[in-house]
């Protein structure tokens, strides 16, 4: 059990270890905790087979769940990832993204159907600035990027 008050429960079909795992392997400070396996049958599986699985990713907590195909993931929620630089932007958009001509301002699905947003911290920067005209020269270009690009990103910000 987690000492953490609140870890976000994702619900899968039956793919949570394999996700969680696959998730693991492409953010530093993640690791399986736990994996649970259900003592009985239940609707959508039998005694034995995982059914929770909790999981760290960049030191947050998550909880993966089997739950069958009743519920589906949506763009309502999405996984936000600050990148340091464009070499991890597009590592992790690579990885994460299973429709790349479907990307847009940095929003990607992934192969189980969760949207994940890959963010420059240089983004943040770069629309906090005092300069209005800046902000909306920033917000324009990205709007217009499927994967976020830093370096067009500042080119936008200096006009």
């Amino acid at each position: 059990m987690s000492a953490h008050k609140i870890a976000p429960c994702l619900w899968f079909d039956h793919q949570a270890e394999e996700a969680a795992r696959f998730y693991v392997s492409l953010l530093p400070d993640s690791r399986i905790d736990e994996v649970i396996a259900s003592p009985g049958d239940y609707p959508d599986g039998k005694a034995g087979e995982t059914i929770v699985v909790e999981f760290t990713l960049a030191g947050s907590r998550y909880t993966g769940l089997n739950g069958g195909p009743a519920f589906k993931f949506n763009e309502a929620i999405s996984l936000q990832v600050y990148c340091d630089d464009q070499a991890e932007v597009d590592r992790l958009s690579d990885a994460l993204s299973v429709v790349p001509e479907a990307e847009q301002c940095g929003w990607v699905k992934d192969r189980y159907g969760l949207s994940w947003q890959i963010v420059p911290r240089r983004l943040i920067e770069l629309m906090s600035s005092k300069d209005a005209a800046q902000n909306k020269r920033v917000f324009d270009a990205m709007m217009e990027m499927k994967r976020l690009n830093i370096a067009a990103l500042e080119a936008a910000a200096k006009g």
